[in-house]
C-alpha cells in the first residue's frame, strides 16, 4: 500500500479549486450522500499509487489510514459497495475534464533534459504499450489462449512529457491502426518507430499536412530520385540523405509522394538506423535528432507537478 503522508503530499499538490470548479459546472455531485466525486477521485487516485487489485483493496487501504483522511479532503473511507456503486453509476466525463485540466496545469511546469530546437513545429512522440490481463476477471480483453490484453496507444508531447491522447484497443490492434484513431495537429513532427511505417498511416498524415520521422523496415523497396549532400562534419553520423519514390506494388498505390530516406549510425546501439520522413526542410542532423528523442523517453525523469 502507498504511504498515506507521501500520498496526501501529492494530492496537495493538485489544483483543487480548478477540480472542485469543474465538478461544480458537471453537476455531479447532485444527490450524491457522502461520498461525492473529490471522495472518488481520491479514492481512485489511491488505488493507481497503491497498486490496488480490487474495490476491497481501496476500502481496506483507506480505512487503515482513517486518521489522515481529513488531510486528503476526505471525512470517511468509502465501502466497497459505494466505490463499485459510483464506478458504475457516476458519469465518466467529469474525470475526463479533470484529467485534461490537470495535464494542462503539469503540462506548463514540467521540466526535463532535452535538445531545444530552432523550429517552432510540436513535437509528438507516438508508441504503445500492451498490458496484459487475467481472462477470468478481462474476457472482453482477448488476446490468446490464456491471457487477455490491452493496447495503449499513447502520444506524447515532446516539451512537457506528458500524455496528450491514449487511444486503448484490444491487444491485438497493430500500431498502425491505433495511430488512426488518434488525432495530431497540422504542422506538428510526429516521431514513431517501425511499428508505425504503414504507407496508409504516413499517407493519411501527410494528407493532413503533418510532418513525420518514422523508422522503416529493411525489405523496403524504392528507387533513388535525388542524393543530397551530407554535412560535412557528418554530424549526428549521418551516412545517407535521399529522396526516394516506392516502388513495391502495394507501398507505391498506398503513398504516392516522393519521401526523403536518412540512414544513421547509432553508437548507442551499434546498427544503422533507415528513417523515411516527409519534411525535406530540416536538416538531416536535426531528423536524426529527432528520433533519437524516443530512446530518450524511456530514462528521461518524471516530472513534477495551473488551471
Amino acid at each position: 500500500m502507498a504511504n498515506i503522508t507521501l500520498f496526501a503530499q501529492a494530492i496537495g499538490k493538485l489544483p483543487k479549486e480548478c477540480i472542485r470548479k469543474i465538478i461544480r459546472e458537471e453537476k455531479t455531485d447532485k444527490h450524491s450522500k457522502g461520498y461525492d466525486t473529490w471522495s472518488q477521485f481520491i479514492s481512485m487516485m489511491f488505488c493507481q499509487f497503491s497498486g490496488c487489485d480490487s474495490v476491497r483493496d481501496i476500502s481496506n487501504g483507506l480505512n487503515s489510514a482513517n486518521g489522515n483522511l481529513n488531510h486528503l479532503g476526505i471525512c470517511r473511507a468509502p465501502s466497497k459497495s459505494t466505490v463499485a456503486y459510483q464506478n458504475a453509476k457516476r458519469d465518466s466525463g467529469v474525470f475526463r475534464r479533470i484529467f485534461y485540466a490537470l495535464l494542462a496545469h503539469f503540462g506548463q511546469q514540467a521540466v526535463w533534459q532535452r535538445t531545444r530546437y530552432r523550429f517552432k513545429m510540436p513535437i509528438k512522440l507516438l508508441d504503445s504499450s500492451t498490458i496484459t490481463l487475467t481472462m477470468s476477471l478481462y474476457e472482453w480483453a482477448h488476446y490468446t489462449t490464456k491471457k487477455g490484453a490491452v493496447k495503449m496507444h499513447t502520444l506524447l508531447d515532446y516539451d512537457s512529457l506528458l500524455p496528450e491522447f491514449v487511444n486503448i484497443t484490444d491487444g491485438k490492434c497493430g500500431d498502425n491502426r491505433g495511430a488512426l484513431d488518434i488525432p495530431v495537429s497540422p504542422h506538428s513532427v510526429v516521431v514513431a518507430d517501425r511499428g508505425y511505417c504503414d504507407f496508409s498511416l504516413l499517407d493519411y498524415w501527410d494528407s493532413r499536412n503533418v510532418f513525420f520521422v518514422v523508422r522503416h523496415r529493411d525489405n523496403l523497396l524504392y528507387s533513388q530520385i535525388e542524393e543530397r549532400l551530407l554535412p560535412e562534419t557528418r554530424a549526428q553520423n549521418v551516412l545517407i540523405d535521399e529522396i526516394i519514390e516506392l516502388t513495391g506494388e502495394q507501398t507505391k498505390k498506398k503513398h504516392t509522394r516522393p519521401l526523403r530516406r536518412i540512414a544513421v549510425w547509432s553508437d548507442e546501439h551499434g546498427y544503422v538506423v533507415q528513417l523515411l520522413t516527409n519534411n525535406f526542410k530540416l536538416d538531416a542532423s536535426t531528423i536524426a535528432q529527432l528520433y533519437k528523442a524516443r530512446w530518450m523517453i524511456e530514462i528521461a525523469p518524471e516530472t513534477s507537478s495551473s488551471c
